[in-house]
C-alpha cells in the first residue's frame, strides 16, 4: 500500500520545490508506511481569459475601434492548444523535478475547477494529504477564497499550503512567505 499525496500546483515545480515537498515525507518512507506517491495536478490556463486579458491590454492604449473586430481573427482552438502545450510542458518539468530527487510521481493537466479536480483525485487515489503549491495571493488568502482555503473546506485530509520558490524558513519568517519586501 502506498502513501498518496496529491499536489495542486500553479506552475512548474522547481528542483528546490520538489526537494522541499519530498522532505516532508521522508519519515513516512523511512517508517515503512509504504512508498510515497505524488499525484501532480496542474490546471490549464483558460484560453478565453488569456485572449480577454490580451484584448484589455490592447484597448488600454487608445485603440480605435471595437475589440470584437480583433476576436474575428483569433483562432480560439490555436490558443487552447497553446495553453495545453504550455501546461503539459510545466507538468513534465514538475514530474522530472520530483523524480530527480527520487520520488515516485505521476500527474495530469486539468481543465476543471482546480479544487474540484483536487477533490476528485484525492478520492480516486485515497489520498492521505493534499499540498497546494502557489505564489502568494494576498487578497484571495485574506478573503479565504484561495485554493488552499477552498480545499480545506472540501476535503477530509490535511491540506498544506506551500509558497513556490520559497524555502521553509522564508515561508515561516516575519513576512509569512513574502520575500523581497
Amino acid at each position: 500500500m502506498s502513501y498518496d499525496v496529491v499536489l495542486l500546483v500553479e506552475q512548474a515545480l522547481s528542483p528546490a520545490d520538489a526537494t522541499q515537498v519530498c522532505s516532508l515525507h521522508q519519515e513516512i518512507a523511512d517508517e515503512g508506511e509504504g512508498p510515497v506517491v505524488y499525484h501532480v495536478l496542474l490546471p490549464m490556463e483558460d484560453a478565453a481569459a488569456r485572449i480577454e486579458a490580451s484584448l484589455g491590454t490592447l484597448s488600454g492604449g487608445g485603440m480605435v475601434g471595437s475589440p470584437s473586430l480583433l476576436l474575428d481573427s483569433v483562432d480560439f482552438d490555436d490558443v487552447r492548444r497553446e495553453c495545453l502545450d504550455e501546461a503539459n510542458a510545466a507538468l513534465q518539468k514538475s514530474l522530472a523535478a520530483l523524480r530527480g530527487v527520487g520520488a515516485t510521481a505521476e500527474g495530469q493537466v486539468v481543465d476543471a475547477v482546480p479544487v474540484e479536480a483536487l477533490k476528485a483525485k484525492v478520492a480516486e487515489v485515497d489520498g492521505r494529504e493534499a499540498i497546494v503549491l502557489t505564489a502568494p495571493h494576498v487578497v484571495a488568502e485574506f478573503f479565504h477564497v484561495d485554493w488552499t482555503h477552498q480545499a480545506r473546506r472540501a476535503l477530509d485530509v490535511p491540506v498544506l499550503h506551500l509558497l513556490e520558490r520559497e524555502n521553509f524558513d522564508e515561508q515561516a519568517g516575519e513576512g509569512e512567505g513574502i520575500t523581497g519586501v
